[in-house]
């Protein structure tokens, strides 16, 4: 008997941004499927404008797994983890541990399939870069959509991940930023009114 995907479901628990108020929480799940969304475009993207060689599919499906270990870390809020360089260094410690220990939920015979899906340091760098890519401007989506709703709670972090993402050297990124974005500060009759 494996535990594995009755602790995956457990995602849907975590709440995401636990330190500020939300107009509308947002859980560890639903992040990871637009975050494996994102991934999924940026992989093309890059493929089809900038001469990637990213698989789509893996990019996706890495992005899923991303956040899996915090089905036993629970989502650590960013000013914590990194308050300092010593909290960091014991955080990402304890999240190789999760990493390990979730993995080991797995029958041993589909253990090697999901290493790089769930041991960050196994992952390759470039699928590891886009998939932090994608988690970035998805955390700045929901500062857009917390703002667009009148929560001035997300402005800080939408300022600071902003300047992230103006420092992102993937041209996927900006082009990601420059059509897909615009829409977030729309409404749904502004939205359909373009179609």
């Amino acid at each position: 008997m494996s535990h594995f995907f009755a602790h995956l479901a457990r995602m849907k628990l975590i709440q995401r941004w636990p330190l500020m108020y939300n107009v509308r929480k947002e859980n560890v799940q639903e992040h990871s499927l637009q975050v494996a969304s994102v991934a999924h475009i940026l992989a093309i993207i890059s493929n089809k404008k900038f001469d990637g060689d990213f698989s789509p599919e893996k990019a996706a499906t890495m992005a899923i797994y991303h956040d899996a270990s915090e089905v036993l870390t629970g989502d650590l809020p960013t000013p914590v983890k990194y308050f300092n360089k010593d909290i960091e260094l014991e955080y990402k410690k304890i999240e190789a541990i999760a990493e390990q220990r979730l993995l080991s939920l797995l029958p041993p015979e589909f253990q090697d399939e999901f290493r790089e899906l769930l041991i960050s340091e196994e992952a390759p760098a470039d699928y590891k870069a886009l998939v932090k890519s994608a988690d970035t401007l998805c955390a700045y989506l929901k500062c857009l959509e917390e703002l667009h709703a009148g929560n001035s709670e997300f402005k800080s972090a939408k300022t600071r991940l902003e300047e992230s993402l103006d420092n992102n050297p993937d041209k996927a990124v900006a082009y990601f930023r420059e059509h897909f974005i615009p829409s977030f500060n729309l409404n749904l009759d502004q939205i359909n009114q373009l179609l």
